[in-house]
Parts: C-alpha cells; sequence; structure tokens
C-alpha cells in the first residue's frame, strides 16, 4: 500500500488569493456589497459558496442574484489568475514526495476541469500526479462528492489509512473526514488560522510543514 497526498489546487498549491479577493469584490459589486480586505474575507469566507453570500447579504441571495454573483467572480478571477503563481516551495516539494519509495499524490480542485487541467500543466505539474481532476457541473458546492469520485478513481490499491488530503478550507478538512482518509489545512489561503484549527485536525503555516504533518499522520 502506497502512502498518498491528494492536493487542493486554488489556495493551497496556486497562490491565487489575490486573484480570488479581487474577483469577489467584483461579484459583491452587483449586489451592492461593500468590497471586503483580506483579512476580512479569510474571516468570513465559507462553503457552499451561497452560504458566504447568504452572511454577507443577511438573507438568501434570489437565484439571478446568485448567478450575476458567480459569473461576476469567474469573469474577473479569470482575468486576474494568470498573474498568479505557486505557493513558495511547491516544485520542490512535489518532486521530494515523488521521490520517496512508495509514495503518490494527485491533485483534487473546485476549479473548473476544463480550466484546471491546462493551468496545472503549464506549470509543469502534471507529471507529479496520478490523477488530476477539477470540478464538473455547477459551482458553489462542496468537495465531499468529488473526493469520494477522486479516490474511487485512483483505484484500490489506496489505503485511507495513508491517504492525507492538504488543502486551505474547512470543507476540504470535512470532506477528507467524510471519506475516511486524513486532512492537514493550511493556513495560507482562504480561511484564518482561528477557522481552520477549529475542525481539530492539524493546520500548517506552510506547504513544508504541512506535508511533514501528512508523513507523521500516515506513520
Amino acid at each position: 500500500m502506497r502512502t498518498h497526498i491528494v492536493w487542493d489546487w486554488n489556495g493551497t498549491l496556486f497562490h491565487d488569493m489575490e486573484a480570488v479577493l479581487g474577483a469577489s469584490n467584483a461579484a459583491f459589486a452587483t449586489v451592492g456589497l461593500q468590497p471586503l480586505s483580506l483579512q476580512e474575507y479569510r474571516e468570513q469566507y465559507e462553503i457552499p459558496i451561497p452560504r458566504f453570500y447568504q452572511r454577507l447579504l443577511g438573507r438568501v441571495p434570489s437565484q439571478a442574484e446568485w448567478e450575476a454573483l458567480d459569473g461576476a467572480f469567474h469573469d474577473r478571477y479569470t482575468q486576474l489568475s494568470p498573474a498568479c503563481g505557486l505557493t513558495e516551495g511547491v516544485p520542490e516539494l512535489l518532486t521530494g514526495w515523488s521521490a520517496g519509495p512508495g509514495r503518490s499524490q494527485s491533485l483534487l480542485s473546485m476549479y473548473e476541469h476544463e480550466r484546471l487541467v491546462p493551468v496545472v500543466d503549464a506549470f509543469g505539474l502534471t507529471r507529479h500526479f496520478l490523477r488530476v481532476d477539477g470540478r464538473t457541473g455547477a459551482s458553489g458546492g462542496r468537495k465531499a462528492g468529488f473526493l469520494a469520485a477522486h479516490l474511487t478513481a485512483l483505484g484500490p490499491g489506496l489505503d485511507p489509512a495513508r491517504t492525507v488530503l492538504i488543502g486551505d478550507a474547512v470543507d476540504d478538512a470535512e470532506a477528507a473526514l467524510e471519506s475516511g482518509i486524513h486532512a492537514v489545512l493550511y493556513a495560507g489561503g482562504s480561511h484564518t488560522r482561528q477557522k481552520l484549527e477549529a475542525v481539530g485536525v492539524p493546520v500548517a503555516d506552510s506547504l513544508a510543514e504541512a506535508v511533514a504533518l501528512a508523513g507523521q499522520l500516515t506513520g
């Protein structure tokens, strides 16, 4: 049985919080909300996304408002994200993990699959992963179902006790726990450390630390 890491993309391997914030503020403008600072965003953000918007609006957004919010976010993110890069140390961490005996890794993102794949490939990272899976279908939902399908697609050689998801959101940890695998959360992305620690899984301040914690969890 191999030891396996399932990586998240946005806010984890891909350091895109400036683009996410800019896109979110563009979305907020469609419903008259004031822009947030990065700290305010990280304190308020949650998944599923409609619940995040509900928190800010103080009510459930209408279908028309949700469509406007979602469309504005993705349009602006597409404009801003090309200026973003990888989180510090990513190429070396992925190379180092792959070089270890009995180790493997894959990538699962809630970013649209057809957009995710060429971005990952453009950074030269595809070769490190057994699979690269992005979201199919509507945006804004939870990761749990996608993770279950991702793990199934990886095949029977995967031992849940030796599998760790590394992500930056509470939803990442919740998805991992629902699938019976470990989780390590990275505090440099979409949530504050305080929000991540409330989940009860290990929290790391760097991806290097996250990988070290993953190794400890899997023995």
